[in-house]
C-alpha cells in the first residue's frame, strides 16, 4: 500500500513548492488537494462535518494553479484534485487544464472529482443543484471526447457543442485516470463508467465490502485512494487487508514549519506499517 497526502492549500497555509519539495524528499507517493472557488456568504447549507465551517474552505487556492506549481519541483509525486468540484466547471476549459497539467507534469495527474454539497455555491456557477449529478456525467463525457478526439463534439441535454479543436491532449492515455469521489450507489456506478478510480472517504463503514462491490461492478481491479484516512496501525493493516491501493493521510492547513513537522509523523507511520 502506498501513502500519500490529502489537504486545502490557501494563502495562509505552507507555500505549494515547499510542500511538494516535502512530500517528495520523504518518499510520498501523491498529493490531493481540495477545491472550492469560494463560499457563500449566506452559509445556507450545513457543513457536513457539522459545526461552522472551517476557515480552510474559505481560502483554497486554484487548484490547477497549485498543482502546476506543485509539478515544477518535483519529479515523481503525483499531482491530484481531491475533489475538483466539476458542477462548477466549464467541461472545455476544464479539459484543457488537466490535460496543460499532465502535459507539464509529464504525466502526473490523477483528476479527482465529485458533485459537491453546497448548493448555494453550486447556483453561483449557474448549476441547479436537483440536477448537478446529470450536469457532471455530460461533463466528464465530453471532456474524455476532447482528450482522446482530434474534432471532438458532443450533444447532450446540460453540454453542446459542434466539432472543435483542443489541444494539448494528455500525456496518460487515452487520459489521466478519473477518481470519483463519493460512496452512494451512483459513485460507485460512476467508478465504473468513468473507468479510472475511487476516492472514498476515512471511516466509510463497510469499506472492503465496498470496495469489492466497485470492482465487481466495473469488472476489474480498480484503484482504490482513500482520502483523509485515520493513522492508527489497526485501520491500516484493515485497509491493506481490504484491498486498499493509497493512504492519503490528512494535513491540516499550517504554516511551513509545523506542516513539515506533520510530514515527518506521517512519514514516520507509513515506514513503520511498511
Amino acid at each position: 500500500m502506498k501513502f500519500g497526502v490529502s489537504t486545502f492549500i490557501t494563502d495562509e497555509g505552507i507555500r505549494p513548492t515547499d510542500l511538494g519539495r516535502g512530500l517528495e524528499e520523504r518518499g510520498f507517493d501523491a498529493l490531493f488537494i481540495a477545491e472550492h472557488t469560494h463560499i457563500p456568504a449566506s452559509r445556507e447549507s450545513p457543513y457536513p462535518g457539522g459545526g461552522e465551517l472551517p476557515r480552510e474552505y474559505y481560502r483554497t487556492l486554484d487548484p490547477f494553479v497549485a498543482l502546476t506549481a506543485i509539478a515544477s519541483v518535483t519529479e515523481n509525486l503525483l499531482v491530484g484534485t481531491g475533489i475538483a468540484l466539476q458542477v462548477e466547471r466549464d467541461p472545455i476549459t476544464t479539459a484543457k487544464e488537466v490535460a496543460s497539467l499532465d502535459l507539464v507534469s509529464g504525466g502526473r495527474v490523477l483528476f479527482g472529482i465529485g458533485a459537491g454539497w453546497n448548493r448555494e455555491e453550486m447556483r453561483n456557477h449557474g448549476t441547479d443543484p436537483a440536477t448537478r449529478g446529470a450536469l457532471m456525467d455530460e461533463r466528464i463525457r465530453a471532456m474524455r471526447e476532447i482528450w482522446t478526439a482530434e474534432q471532438a463534439e458532443f450533444h447532450g441535454r446540460h453540454v453542446d457543442f459542434a466539432p472543435i479543436y483542443a489541444w494539448p491532449k494528455p500525456v496518460q492515455q487515452p487520459h489521466p485516470p478519473i477518481y470519483v469521489g463519493g460512496e452512494s450507489e451512483r459513485a460507485i456506478a460512476r467508478v465504473a463508467e468513468y473507468g479510472g478510480g475511487w476516492l472514498p472517504r476515512g471511516g466509510t463503514e463497510n469499506l472492503g465490502e465496498l470496495i469489492g462491490k466497485v470492482r465487481d461492478r466495473a469488472g476489474w481491479r480498480v484503484p482504490v485512494s482513500v482520502y483523509a484516512a485515520p493513522r492508527d496501525a489497526a485501520t491500516l493493516q484493515h485497509y491493506a487487508d481490504a484491498g486498499v491501493d493509497r493512504t492519503l493521510f490528512f494535513l491540516p492547513t499550517r504554516d511551513r514549519d509545523d506542516s513539515l513537522r506533520r510530514l515527518d509523523e506521517f512519514a514516520g507511520i507509513a515506514a513503520d506499517f511498511g
